[in-house]
């Protein structure tokens, strides 16, 4: 399995999770286009999408940093046409882009309800309509989103609605696509941790280090999204994947690499169903 030559379009992969997605695709030989807004340094975020492109072509791929705000379509449209020029073509679309905020129903200012709508439910709506006509194009086509489990639980809405709203607004997206583009060959699926990941969002907003320690690494995602890429498109689609159970049916039997701190019982993430049980026999698990 390889994704050499194979181009990917990340949207937010400056940092985090769409950059181990990139860094996994770019040690096969990958093309990555980087479509992100950080250009320049954030005093508590790391990374630009220069910074990002650098650390992709190190590890063997070539990539195309861009600024992109997927809240404008002109810009959305202009990058995506960018890639496909660049590299001759789109293959694989994340769709990584996300924002966050933590606050129940009175706490939440409406420009940060828009924010969240803008860009978790518009954005990879938009993204992946703008994609798919070069999707089409490919051999083994896929779009997957960083996103949950359509799991209908009152505890996952009552706290932050808001951005619940917003996030599953992408997983409605996964719903609607994998039958739609099921025709055309186009997989779509879900891709979700079930622990904390440590990424800036999770220091900064949900608790600091001590946080961080109690998570995996995005390396995790990174390589359970680079297993999606390698499945065949026109048989695996419509899919809301929890990352070890997914990586453990695929044959993973050790989980302590990913973890930062081995010593430290692991934090469960969010919106991962009850009925969603951890695997069995592995090492390094929840």
């Amino acid at each position: 399995m390889s994704l050499k030559g194979k181009t990917l379009f990340i949207t937010g992969g400056s940092r985090g999770i769409g950059l181990a997605i990139a860094l996994r695709a770019a040690r096969d030989g990958a093309n990555v286009t980087i479509a992100a807004k950080t250009a320049e340094p954030h005093p508590k975020l790391e990374g630009t999408i220069y910074t990002a492109a650098a650390e992709i072509e190190a590890a063997g791929g070539k990539c195309l940093p861009l600024m992109v705000d997927i809240r404008e379509e002109e810009a959305v449209v202009a990058a995506i046409a960018k890639t496909a020029q660049t590299f001759g073509g789109i293959d694989i679309l994340v769709n990584n882009a996300s924002a966050i905020s933590l606050t129940n129903t009175q706490m939440t200012e409406m420009k940060r309800f828009d924010l969240m709508h803008q860009i978790n439910t518009r954005g990879t709506f938009m993204v992946s309509k703008y994609a798919i006509p070069h999707l089409e194009k490919a051999e083994n086509p896929h779009i997957l989103m960083l996103s949950p489990p359509l799991d209908m639980s009152m505890r996952w809405f009552a706290p932050h609605l808001a951005y619940s709203m917003a996030k599953y607004g992408m997983s409605l997206c996964v719903l609607g696509l994998a039958g739609e583009l099921a025709p055309k060959g186009i997989a779509v699926n879900a891709l979700w941790p079930r622990t904390t990941v440590a990424t800036a969002a999770v220091k900064n907003l949900l608790g600091g280090d001590k946080m961080v320690q109690a998570s995996r690494t995005p390396d995790m995602l990174g390589e359970a999204a680079w297993m999606v890429f390698n499945k065949p498109s026109r048989e695996f689609s419509g899919n809301f994947l929890i990352d070890d159970s997914f990586m453990a049916a695929e044959g993973v039997t050790d989980f302590t690499p990913y973890r930062v701190d081995p010593s430290v019982p692991l934090m469960p993430d969010f919106f991962v169903p009850a009925d969603s049980k951890p695997p069995q026999g592995v090492k390094g698990g929840i």
